[in-house]
C-alpha cells in the first residue's frame, strides 16, 4: 500500500465550495485534490443563474427564508434556511471584494434577476447567464496567489479510510488514468466539496465527471445520506442532442420567456398561477408532459428579450448557435434534464457528516436547506456559507497555521476503470426509471438493473460510488411513497399532509435492493 501523510487539511473537489474553504482555512495548509485543472468540470462554473440573497433594500432575508421554505414543500429545515439567508449579503460583499464583477446599476447596486418561486428579485447576476464562471475565476485567482494552498490537479479521490469510526485518509488516484492504483492520503482534517448526482443521468446539465462519486464514496464509507431521493430536473435544457445539455437558464423566463409547444401554444398557465415561474418541479413536470406527449416544447425568447438575447446571454447564444438554432428568430427546443441534486452527506450546522473526522459541503452535501425543491439560486448560496462553516469548524480543531512540505503522490500499478458500456447503462436506467415521473414498479425495476451493473465490475470502486449514489437515490424514491416538490410518483400522487426529511445508510439501501436483485 502506498500513503503520503500530510499537516495539510485536505479538500476533495474543486469547485465553488472547495474554493471557498481553502481561501477561509488560508494560512493554515491545505491540499485540493482537482481531478482537473482548476476551473473545468466543476458545476460551480457552469451555473448561470447567480446566487440568491435579499441584497434591495425593499427586500429581507426573512422573505428570502420564506420563499425557500415554501419552494422546498415541506421538508426545508426553517432554521438552516433563516440562518442561511442571514448571511447571504455578507458573501455577496466577500465575492465582490474578492473581484466577482457582479452587474452593477449607475448608482452602484446590484442588478437583480428574478428566478422560480422567488418573491422578489434578488438573484445577483454576471453578464446575464456568466455568474458562475465569473464567481469561479475570481476564486481560482486568489487561490493561486495563496501560498498555503498546494492544488493537486489531474487527480481524483475514489474512496475513503475509515478506522473506529473515524476517518482517517482519502484514497487518491490520476483522474487521467482511472486504472492507477490509489494512494492514501492522510490528513489534518478532510473536507468532501465534490459535487452532486446529475451526471449519473443520461439527460443531465452536469459536468460529464458529476456522477455521484463523491456521495458514493461517503455512502461507502458508513455515513448517512439525507433526502436521497429528491434531484432536481431543470425544465430548460437546450434539447439539441449534446451529452451535457447546455442550460438555457430560469432568468429568460424571468425576464418574460415563454413555454410554448409546436402548436404554439403556451401550457404553464393552466398548471400554476405563476405559469412560467412556477416552481421548478412543476414546471419540469410541465416540460416532460409535452414532450412524452411529442408536442416538442420550447423557450420563447422573442418578443421578451429578442435580440439582446445574443450580448446578454452569451452561454445561452453560443450553445443555440452551436446547435443551429437562432433564438432571435426561432423558440429554443427544451427538456428537464437532471440539475442538482437537494440530497447528499448528511450534515449538522457545522459542516460535519455523520462520521468522526469528515466534514462536507456543496452539492454533495445535504444540509436541509433545500428540501424536497431547491429554490433557484441557492444552490450556490448554500455552498459558500456551509464552506466558511465547515472551514471554521475543522479549524477549531488545529493548531497554529505552520509551513508543510507539498505532497506528492506516486501511484503504483493498476486497477480496472469502469467500463464505459456499463456506465451508459446506468445513465439510461436512471433516466428512464428514476426521472421526473416515477413508480413504484420502475423503481425496483432500476435497483434490480442496478445490481446487475454493479455485479458485472465487482472490484471497481470508482463504479462502486456511482452504483452507490444510484441505490441509495432508487431505494429512498421507493420508500417515499407520496409525491411531494421534485419527487413525483404516479403511483402515489398525493402528497402527504406533514412531510420529513429521510435519512438512509447504505447499508439500508442495499437491504431495499437485496429484494429485487437478479443475478
Amino acid at each position: 500500500m502506498t500513503s503520503a501523510t500530510t499537516d495539510r487539511v485536505v479538500i476533495v473537489g474543486a469547485g465553488l465550495g472547495a474554493l471557498y474553504a481553502a481561501l477561509t482555512i488560508a494560512p493554515y495548509p491545505v491540499l485540493m485534490i482537482s481531478p482537473e485543472i482548476l476551473g473545468e468540470g466543476a458545476s460551480s462554473a457552469w451555473a448561470q443563474g447567480g446566487v440568491a440573497a435579499a441584497m434591495d433594500d425593499r427586500d429581507t432575508p426573512e422573505d428570502h427564508a420564506r420563499d425557500t421554505v415554501l419552494a422546498g414543500a415541506g421538508t426545508v429545515d426553517a432554521h438552516v434556511a433563516t440562518a442561511v439567508c442571514d448571511e447571504a449579503r455578507e458573501h455577496i460583499l466577500n465575492l465582490t471584494t474578492l473581484g466577482t464583477p457582479f452587474d452593477r446599476t449607475d448608482d452602484g447596486g446590484y442588478v437583480m434577476s428574478r428566478e422560480a418561486a422567488h418573491s422578489f428579485a434578488r438573484v445577483v447576476r454576471v453578464r446575464g447567464d456568466q455568474a458562475g464562471a465569473e464567481i469561479m475565476k475570481a476564486l481560482i485567482a486568489t487561490v493561486r496567489e495563496t501560498p498555503s494552498v498546494q492544488v493537486l490537479e489531474g487527480h481524483l479521490a475514489t474512496g475513503l479510510e475509515v478506522v473506529d469510526g473515524r476517518v482517517t485518509g482519502v484514497w487518491v488516484s490520476q483522474s487521467g488514468d482511472e486504472r492507477a492504483a490509489p494512494v492514501l492520503v492522510q490528513g489534518a482534517a478532510h473536507l468532501l466539496a465534490g459535487g452532486g448526482s446529475g451526471g449519473l443521468y443520461k439527460l443531465t446539465t452536469n459536468p460529464p465527471r458529476i456522477r455521484g462519486q463523491v456521495i458514493g464514496m461517503a455512502a461507502r464509507a458508513g455515513a448517512e445520506i439525507a433526502d436521497a431521493e429528491f434531484v432536481q430536473f431543470h425544465p430548460t435544457a437546450i434539447a439539441c442532442g449534446e451529452d451535457p445539455a447546455p442550460l438555457a437558464t430560469e432568468a429568460l423566463r424571468g425576464e418574460g420567456a415563454i413555454l410554448i409547444n409546436k402548436l404554439g401554444k403556451r401550457f404553464m398557465e393552466r398548471l400554476h398561477p405563476d405559469a412560467e415561474l412556477a416552481p421548478r418541479d412543476i414546471v419540469a413536470r410541465g416540460i416532460y408532459a409535452q414532450t412524452q406527449a411529442g408536442y416538442e416544447p420550447a423557450l420563447d425568447t422573442r418578443e421578451a428579450i429578442g435580440p439582446e438575447i445574443m450580448t446578454q446571454y452569451p452561454a445561452v447564444a453560443e450553445a443555440c448557435l452551436r446547435s443551429g438554432i437562432d433564438p432571435v428568430t426561432q423558440p429554443i427546443p427544451v427538456a428537464a434534464a437532471a440539475h442538482y441534486h437537494m440530497g447528499g452527506i448528511k450534515v449538522d450546522d457545522e459542516g460535519r457528516a455523520s462520521l468522526d473526522g469528515l466534514w462536507c459541503c456543496g452539492e454533495c452535501a445535504s444540509t436541509g436547506l433545500h428540501g424536497a425543491n431547491r429554490l433557484a439560486s441557492n444552490g450556490l448560496l448554500e455552498a459558500l456559507v456551509y464552506a466558511r462553516r465547515a472551514a471554521t469548524s475543522i479549524m477549531a480543531g488545529l493548531g497554529d497555521a505552520a509551513p508543510a512540505p507539498e505532497v506528492l503522490v506516486e501511484t503504483q500499478g493498476s486497477i480496472a476503470a469502469p467500463r464505459e458500456d456499463l456506465v451508459a447503462d446506468l445513465r439510461q436506467i436512471m433516466t428512464d426509471k428514476v426521472g421526473v415521473v416515477r413508480n413504484g414498479a420502475d423503481l425496483k425495476d432500476a435497483l434490480a438493473r442496478i445490481y446487475l451493473i454493479e455485479f458485472s465490475q465487482p472490484n471497481c470502486d470508482a463504479l462502486k460510488n456511482m452504483t452507490a449514489t444510484a441505490t441509495l437515490i432508487a431505494a429512498a424514491a421507493l420508500k417515499r411513497e407520496e409525491s411531494r416538490g421534485a419527487h413525483f410518483r404516479s403511483d402515489f400522487p398525493q402528497t402527504n399532509p406533514t412531510g420529513e426529511r429521510s435519512v438512509m445508510t447504505l447499508a439500508e439501501a442495499m437491504d431495499i435492493r437485496a429484494r429485487y436483485a437478479k443475478e
